[in-house]
């Protein structure tokens, strides 16, 4: 099992070299089309590759229509359709990748 975990984390990284983009936004807040945005307070980022593996996992949830994650701020912004998923199912995809997250105060 943590061969297949360690497989999965290679290659998660792998396929993410071919795009990372960094971006901040509000807190937790409802779009036009019914999406839910809520930013994380990532845990346990330290290196340049975490963030693609972060991403990609997120990217992996059923409902999520964007994930940017940020090295510098060690937070990731998600989109997600609330109908599909939630916000204590991202902080469970990231925690179960490695990197356990909070939801990040709104000022």
């Amino acid at each position: 099992m943590k061969n297949l975990n360690y497989l999965l984390i290679v290659l998660s990284l792998m396929a993410g070299f071919v795009s990372t983009q960094t971006v901040q936004a509000k807190p937790t807040e409802q779009t036009q089309n019914n999406s839910q945005t809520v930013i994380l307070d990532m845990q346990n980022m330290t290196c340049a590759m975490c963030p693609i593996t972060i991403r990609k996992a997120l990217q992996g949830v059923d409902g999520v229509q964007s994930a940017k994650v940020d090295f510098s701020s060690k937070t990731a912004n998600v989109t997600f359709d609330p109908k599909k998923t939630n916000s204590e199912t991202l902080i469970k995809t990231t925690t179960n990748v490695g990197y356990p997250a909070t939801i990040h105060p709104e000022k």
